[in-house]
């Protein structure tokens, strides 16, 4: 009678920790368990079990990737958006000129017209959750470059007019706002980089700083009404003197007005060393600490190239990488292969999910990062 009372509280024990579980799945790890004959037999059922309840919670949780390159996109673009369970990604589209802006957003707009079963055009925050509630995937348009204003603020209008609702200040370089992240001199913004910020403000465009130097960075969290983001960067207290990665006080500054950071996961940019010391568990190590400095509700994913992944569009060290080693200085430490294997694929995120899940993060919380945070900040930042 005592055994069976004990077997009871085993039951509910493990019952709490995989809500869900059928009595029968959980009775075979207790009894595994109780007789100890095999561990590894009960760790590997405690394993799947773990994983079945992760996954669940993944197909249920609303999954926002703060940046996708969707340059080519294909027949394969849609397997890969079809396995990847994303409600909505920021789409990276092209800067050069305001021609080829407006060019591309059109292109984007026949593509969901033609798809309406499974992409939605999002301007506000309630079409991530119209996506989520419709299976289907929301397109947030935006830019890396502020180069397609050209020289004309009421340029602006127009990309507003035609869907952009993010805007990154600078890329790497030097333009008519302010200083990118690799520019020698590291200057703030300019009085025309002001006057655009205001503007963006005005409009409800997103204010994005991943590639801005570090006083173009500290110049738009300061002078910015609305809360500037981070959408694909990385901590600099972990990977120290990369170009791309933000201080601890710029993060903090940032999520203090509201903002967000997506971790990105180009795993050249979060460490040395890939596929030794940088792995899945770097990536989560750029969370804990963003978290850390941040706080929960400002913490972010985010890819920066297609949502199929490198490898699986054909990157290879010719193509890929020696071309970089002329576009980027030496202070950006390319790397080949750039990818961490469990992030370049389309269910990055149920991995980076398991691990959070390892690391004692709650339900609430991992929903939080995959996507919640970035729906409270197009919330706050996008007009209704």
């Amino acid at each position: 009678m005592e055994q069976n009372r004990r077997n009871l509280v085993k039951l509910l024990s493990l019952g709490a920790l995989f809500p869900g579980q059928t009595a029968s799945a959980l009775t075979s790890i207790l009894q595994s368990i109780n007789t100890g004959s095999n561990q590894e037999v009960s760790n590997s059922l405690l394993k799947n079990l773990q994983d079945n309840n992760i996954e669940e919670l993944y197909k249920k949780a609303l999954v926002v990737d703060g940046l996708i390159i969707p340059r080519d996109w294909d027949e394969d673009s849609f397997k890969a958006l079809a396995k990847s369970g994303y409600t909505g990604f920021s789409a990276s589209l092209n800067s050069r000129n305001l021609k080829l802006a407006l060019k591309d957003m059109n292109e984007w707009d026949n593509r969901i017209k033609n798809n309406p079963d499974v992409l939605i055009k999002a301007t506000t925050a309630n079409d991530f959750i119209r996506a989520k509630k419709e299976n289907k995937t929301a397109v947030l348009y935006g830019f890396q470059n502020a180069t397609m204003m050209e020289k004309s603020i009421e340029n602006l209008d127009t990309l507003y007019n035609a869907g952009t609702r993010w805007i990154q200040l600078t890329y790497n370089q030097r333009n008519l706002l302010g200083d990118g992240s690799t520019e020698r001199t590291n200057s703030g913004l300019s009085d025309f980089g002001i006057e655009a910020l205001e503007r963006m403000n005005a409009l409800g465009i997103i204010i994005d700083l991943s590639h801005c130097g570090r006083e173009t960075t500290n110049d738009a969290i300061k002078f910015s009404k609305s809360g500037a983001c981070f959408n694909h960067s990385m901590c600099e207290a972990l990977y120290k003197d990369h170009p791309r990665s933000k201080t601890d006080a710029q993060i903090k500054a940032m999520a203090d007005k509201g903002g967000v950071i997506g971790i990105i996961c180009l795993g050249y940019m979060i460490g040395p060393d890939l596929g030794t010391k940088t792995t899945l568990e770097t990536y989560v190590d750029h969370i804990d600490h963003a978290v850390k400095i941040a706080g929960i509700d400002h913490v972010g994913v985010a890819a920066d190239f297609a949502i199929q992944g490198l490898e699986a569009t054909g990157a290879t060290r010719e193509n890929w990488y020696v071309p970089r080693l002329t576009r980027f200085k030496p202070s950006y430490k390319v790397q080949w292969p750039p990818w961490i294997p469990e992030l370049d694929k389309p269910d990055r995120y149920l991995q980076v999910a398991k691990v959070l899940d390892k690391r004692g993060y709650s339900t609430g919380d991992i929903e939080k990062i995959l996507g919640l945070n970035w729906l409270r900040y197009y919330k706050d930042t996008l007009k209704s």
